[in-house]
């Protein structure tokens, strides 16, 4: 089996389905951001920190064309589409899944995470709005689209399963 790209905007659920999906079709599953911090070994918002967000960019291009790509579920970091280089080599090598999530519950599933470098600062509703906005029409190239907005996790896992047969 090809290897299966879940991407989507950060808290669309993108690592908690590939555990899901990994337990159920007994595949290993793999987090791109994971990845980086094990090669690296340094937490992303360290990376973003020390040498900044073109180098992270970089080292998730590595990432992406080092993790095998056969019977394997890669859960993406929300931001590896921007590199038309990302998103070319996962349609060429597995099956693309957009999990899209309303920008709304997107802030309720993030209240109280700090952990991410793009929404550092004030006005965490407007930057996720603007970052999202950028980057809808890139995740939308993708093979397939499921919504994860108030859904349940084995809701998401199911279709998923229907979509690769």
């Amino acid at each position: 089996m090809r290897a299966i790209y879940l991407t989507g905007f950060m808290g669309s659920g993108k690592t908690t389905i590939a555990e899901k999906l990994s337990f159920e079709l007994t595949i290993p599953t793999i987090d791109t951001d994971d990845h980086i911090e094990e090669v690296t070994g340094k937490a992303i918002p360290d990376i973003f920190a020390s040498e900044g967000e073109e180098a992270f960019r970089k080292y998730e291009t590595q990432s992406l064309e080092s993790i095998p790509n056969k019977n394997i579920i890669i859960s993406t970091g929300g931001g590896i589409i921007l590199k038309e280089q990302n998103r070319e080599f996962m349609k060429k090598h597995g099956i693309v899944i957009y999990l899209h999530c309303d920008p709304e519950e997107i802030l309720k599933r993030l209240e109280g995470d700090s952990s991410r470098p793009l929404l550092k600062g004030d006005n965490r509703k407007a930057k996720v709005e603007s970052i999202f906005s950028e980057r809808l029409p890139l995740y939308r190239e993708a093979h397939f689209e499921i919504d994860t907005t108030n859904r349940s996790i084995s809701e998401i896992a199911d279709e998923i399963q229907d979509i690769i047969g």
